[in-house]
């Protein structure tokens, strides 16, 4: 069983609350005017920060209901990503109170106990400030699989039901939208099925946001950009390889017009085993909590509107008592508490700190990076230079070249620990042209963030302010 150590327990409970009441969005929610990232009806800008629990409304009684939503908005999570017509056979194996949500397994039969269930989980997690990442569907529902031929229960009509069915059930809760359910349209019918399923929600529901999270790796904008119904656009990068640069796929889709927003769905989970898929995968390495951070960091510098993180025992909500899938070990109580989950809360601080709506990503302020896999330094800042955010995830020598901010009072420079969410300031200075900055340590699991601030705009060290550090500079 991995406990966290005390240390750790005694840091984040000096760190500033993000409190569930804090986590709550003003919704509807709707896509920023500048169309890379997403905002409240107040105007106040959307972080989303998403967990994916696929099985809790098919698996999970009310109890364990309450103890995951409380968790996650303790932790800071803003959204949480689930499904109606769940993977795991979720049309012939009932959910935790014995309802099946079909009536004969026709969309068109909705069985209004099963649905009663679902309404409890909106409207909880809606009094915890969380929003509903709502799949009405996985995807083998809707795209045919020749090994499981009566799982395809949807057509173009139909869909078109039950999305006005389940888009008018939500139209004024704090649910986003998203279809496919790890499944790529591949003919005319599959296309005509997702289109009339997103314009039966449009149906009930217009003011929801709708994406489309689509099989991995690979993006929605693939199939949907175009598409007026699509809101913003989701990748999953997968859980093929450590290291692998899921910034690449924030970077192609930033640059595809119309401008929508963009982040990563599913990215590599915690505890679940490197490329699970591939042939001759070793099921004993597994993706940690400095994955998850890598991840997180590498999507979120890269543009994205978000992130979501994931857990390979809580998306299936997996007990000793149920039949692992893809080698869950934990049971999914006990991996609440894995430490990619409190880090995901030191994301959403750092961010929030600042008017992160306005980050573009930019590198042009930063030296190159030559070096071993895992160490891509990513960066991005504002449009008004008011403020930079620089990772570098083995904790390398970051170049800065200080003369590309217009600060005439000077810039302040701090280090922002991730795992712990501590600020450790480095300077304050007018100094320009190229420096090097030093992070306190450096190694596999020792990534940082250089946090560069213009002194005018008198913004507070994110997280927990300690005391100056030696920090090195060069």
């Amino acid at each position: 069983m991995r406990r966290l150590f005390p240390a750790f327990l005694t840091l984040l409970a000096a760190l500033p609350a993000l409190a569930p009441s804090a986590n709550a969005a003003v919704h509807p929610l709707r896509v920023h005017p500048n169309k890379r990232y997403l905002q409240q009806a107040d105007g106040k800008p959307f972080f989303y920060l998403g967990d994916t629990a696929w099985e809790l409304l098919h698996r999970c009684n009310r109890e364990e209901v309450d103890l995951y939503l409380e968790n996650r908005a303790r932790k800071g999570f803003t959204v949480i990503q689930t499904v109606i017509l769940a993977e795991l056979d979720g049309l012939n194996t009932p959910n935790a109170l014995g309802d099946r949500p079909l009536i004969d397994n026709d969309p068109a039969k909705p069985n209004e106990p099963y649905f009663a269930f679902v309404d409890e989980v909106v409207k909880k997690a809606g009094a915890l400030g969380l929003t509903i990442g709502l799949l009405p569907t996985w995807g083998d529902k809707w795209k045919q699989n020749p090994a499981s031929p009566n799982a395809k229960i949807f057509t173009e009509a139909n869909a078109f039901t039950y999305g006005k069915f389940v888009g008018q059930r939500y139209a004024t809760s704090p649910v986003i939208w998203i279809l496919g359910g790890d499944r790529n349209p591949a003919n005319k019918e599959e296309f005509a099925i997702i289109r009339a399923l997103a314009k039966g929600l449009r149906a009930g529901g217009p003011k929801n946001l709708i994406t489309y999270h689509p099989s991995g790796p690979g993006k929605s904008s693939e199939f949907f950009h175009s598409d007026e119904w699509l809101s913003f656009n989701a990748v999953q990068s997968s859980h093929a390889a450590k290291n692998l640069d899921n910034g690449l796929y924030i970077d192609q889709d930033y640059k595809r017009l119309p401008a929508k927003p963009v982040l990563d769905a599913e990215p590599r989970y915690e505890n679940l085993g490197e490329g699970f898929y591939i042939a001759n995968a070793n099921p004993a390495i597994r993706f940690d909590d400095a994955d998850v951070r890598q991840a997180a960091y590498w999507s979120l510098l890269a543009g994205a509107a978000g992130h979501t993180y994931g857990n390979n025992s809580i998306w299936q909500m997996f007990t000793v008592d149920r039949q692992s899938v893809v080698s869950a070990k934990v049971p999914w109580q006990e991996a609440l508490d894995h430490p990619g989950a409190f880090q995901m809360g030191h994301i959403r601080r750092l961010f929030e700190s600042r008017p992160f709506d306005l980050l573009v990503p930019d590198t042009t302020f930063v030296g190159p990076y030559h070096g071993p896999a895992g160490g891509f330094i990513r960066a991005a800042r504002a449009r008004d230079d008011s403020f930079a955010f620089i990772y570098t995830p083995l904790g390398q020598t970051v170049t800065v070249d200080l003369a590309a901010f217009k600060a005439p009072a000077g810039l302040a420079l701090s280090w922002y620990d991730p795992r712990y969410g501590l600020s450790y300031p480095v300077m304050t200075s007018n100094a320009s042209g190229i420096n090097g900055f030093v992070p306190p340590t450096s190694g596999r699991g020792q990534d940082w963030v250089l946090v560069i601030d213009n002194v005018d705009k008198k913004y507070p060290l994110p997280g927990k302010r300690t005391a100056a550090t030696p920090v090195k500079t060069q």
